[in-house]
């Protein structure tokens, strides 16, 4: 591949996200923006976590992934401090006051975002513990995040709520790196095959006594699981437990995964 179809693809793999993240950023503004302050101190999805919680989560996380963005884009580190410095300020918020201001600083990030110059865009390159993002993945860590944790908040109201099928059609394909992290071995010595619908893909997932393996592959019609893609982005999440899954016969390996993915 050449750097300037290299530069081309980096710059299309980015705007699908940068416009999915723009719908969820107002997806949430519409569900938590009215919230009084007795349903802000209510029970999110994650049980320990109020709804304030979660959005104190988002409007902090906007806030540090700003600052690496600018120091990214400036080619400086951010500094270790800065993160533990800016949880310190939002847990002492009020429930209200992380409601506000976490829907302006999410709003802020976006507007940071759309930003970035085509320029800025391909030579993007931002070290996050052992990992290396361009800017398509920088911008994808932020989409999940917004997106399961405004999924946690919707589902207080509207409990068959989904994951919006523009944004599941992406996180879908970002899944490798959370279940690198949140995938527990179970005592399970098996291989999982899993199938996804709108859109199509297939998926790996090999078990041994001490560990768990997740692999994208190509879908298959004769997987072990077939479910539509946000369920699954949902199951690697940890929230497809039986209170949030269509009521449809998936058989053992459904039981199996969500205790690989237990979540929160």
């Amino acid at each position: 591949m050449t750097e300037d179809l290299a530069d081309a693809e980096t710059l299309v793999d980015a705007e699908p996200r940068v416009e999915a993240l723009r719908s969820s950023v107002a997806r949430l503004r519409g569900i938590a923006a009215s919230m009084t302050e007795a349903e802000l101190t209510g029970r999110a999805y994650p049980s320990e976590w109020t709804i304030a919680d979660v959005l104190s989560h988002l409007g902090s996380g906007a806030v540090i992934t700003g600052r690496r963005l600018d120091d990214t884009l400036a080619g400086r580190p951010t500094p270790d401090d800065f993160a533990p410095g800016v949880w310190d300020t939002w847990n002492g918020k009020t429930p209200v006051a992380q409601r506000d201001d976490a829907l302006v600083a999410d709003a802020d990030l976006l507007a940071r975002f759309e930003a970035v110059t085509p320029e800025q865009r391909t030579g993007f390159s931002s070290a996050m513990g052992p990992m290396t993002l361009g800017f398509t993945e920088f911008v994808g860590m932020r989409l999940n995040e917004h997106a399961f944790h405004t999924w946690d908040i919707e589902i207080t109201r509207d409990p068959p709520a989904t994951l919006p099928p523009q944004v599941a059609a992406l996180v879908v394909d970002n899944l490798g790196l959370v279940a690198g992290f949140t995938a527990k071995p179970t005592g399970d010595a098996t291989v999982i095959t899993v199938a996804t619908t709108g859109p199509e893909r297939g998926f790996r997932i090999e078990l041994a006594a001490d560990s768990a393996t997740f692999l994208a592959t190509t879908a298959t019609a004769s997987a072990d699981l077939t479910l539509p893609a946000e369920a699954f982005s949902r199951l690697v999440y940890g929230r497809l437990d039986p209170e949030h899954t269509a009521p449809d016969d998936h058989g053992p390996a459904l039981d199996v995964l969500r205790r690989v993915f237990p979540g929160p």
